[in-house]
């Protein structure tokens, strides 16, 4: 079944029957979707050869049955007529026969040669149609922290390198502008748990700078951050825990059994406090950092991105975010643009991956600098 759903078949399993969707000509030379029907041969909860070489066809109304482009039933290929009575009200409009030498070795061979059979015909009418239409699927929450199958991953074949970011605890702290796109990356990882903090109010201004597209209502209802992104990628992803609050000196012990964390912040006695405490609990994180200024009517300066490891910790305070520091007044404008805060939360995750080895890591910065002007990207701290 792993690689009929891999490779974007509609599956269902219905009255002790596996049904694929299925397109398919009918008698007025149209495509409609039906479903191959097959029993289904298992040992224990794992499926085995087929228990025979007969499909059953439900077509898309009550006794239709599968036919050439123009119009002709299939009789070739139907060995029985119906309507053959499956179970569970599951009534199919006729069986097909057709048995390889050597039979189906399997139920991907099987369903996908009757597939095929009807499919020709289909296309001839319509070249567009598929059986591949890599449905949505939903899973229960002892299967997958996700609320439907991660089919990105299964279809680019990279599950085994994904299943190195299945951390249990990530925490994001602060879902200003990069921190929510932070949210809208971490939430596409089996990570088991996200936990936000973020004490402020969902107002218009953040709507601008945040992913997606906040509704006039949804503003007017004035959420907290939290509690508003919580209920978008609660949709995609279980386990979105918010807390409505900064992370303070009452607090911090919260982070002591955290995977990973993220600071999205502005510099100050806070930041400084959350960074240290990550430091003493040998907790690893990334910092990032935005200092844009305003030059007449035309914006630069820099993006920064800074990670640490234990071990790797003395590079972390010493690159705190520019507003930390009295003499860059300059800096201390909190300018914010979607793009920039897009940009620096997608090098943030990226460097994430790369310290979890999804992605290949030859270098190992732990600090990064991308400056606007020039499009410059600068690396420090490298192979520490």
């Amino acid at each position: 079944m792993g690689r009929l759903r891999q490779e974007g078949y509609d599956l269902q399993f219905r009255a002790n029957h596996l049904l694929v969707k299925v397109p398919y000509a009918t008698d007025s030379r149209s495509v409609a979707y039906g479903y191959l029907a097959s029993e289904l041969t298992l040992s224990g909860d794992c499926t085995t050869t087929p228990g025979t070489h007969v499909a059953y066809f439900i077509g898309s109304a009550p006794g239709d049955l599968p036919c050439t482009a123009d119009g002709q039933v299939l009789t070739e290929l139907i060995n029985q007529s119906g309507p053959i009575n499956l179970g569970e009200d599951l009534v199919a409009s006729c069986s097909f026969s057709h048995k390889p030498a050597q039979g189906y070795p399997d139920y991907y061979e099987k369903m996908t040669t009757y597939a095929d059979m009807l499919l020709a015909h289909a296309m001839v009418i319509d070249p567009t149609v598929t059986p591949r239409t890599f449905p949505p699927i939903a899973t229960d929450e002892d299967e997958s922290v996700f609320r439907y199958l991660d089919a990105a991953s299964s279809r680019a074949r990279i599950g085994a390198a994904t299943d190195k970011l299945r951390l249990d605890k990530v925490v994001i702290i602060g879902l200003g502008g990069t921190g929510s796109y932070i949210l809208d990356l971490i939430a596409k990882t089996p990570v088991q748990e996200i936990h936000l903090y973020d004490r402020d109010t969902f107002l218009t201004h953040n709507a601008f700078r945040s992913p997606g597209a906040a509704t006039l209502d949804e503003l007017n209802a004035a959420p907290l951050k939290v509690d508003y992104l919580q209920d978008k990628y609660d949709a995609m992803h279980r386990r979105v825990i918010a807390h409505p609050e900064d992370v303070t000196e009452q607090n911090v012990d919260e982070l002591r059994d955290a995977s990973f964390v993220f600071v999205a912040i502005d510099a100050g006695p806070g930041k400084r406090l959350v960074l240290e405490k990550l430091e003493e609990f040998g907790v690893p994180f990334i910092d990032v950092g935005m200092g844009i200024y305003q030059t007449g009517d035309t914006l630069g300066g820099l993006i920064r991105t800074t990670a640490s490891q234990r071990g790797h910790t003395e590079n972390v305070i010493e690159k705190l975010s520019f507003a930390d520091q009295a003499e860059d007044d300059e800096y201390d404008q909190n300018i914010q643009i979607a793009d920039l805060n897009m940009l620096n939360a997608a090098m943030a995750v990226i460097r994430w991956k790369k310290l979890f080895g999804f992605y290949l890591d030859l270098e190992r910065e732990y600090t990064s600098l991308y400056t606007i002007d020039g499009n410059h990207l600068l690396n420090e701290d490298q192979g520490l």
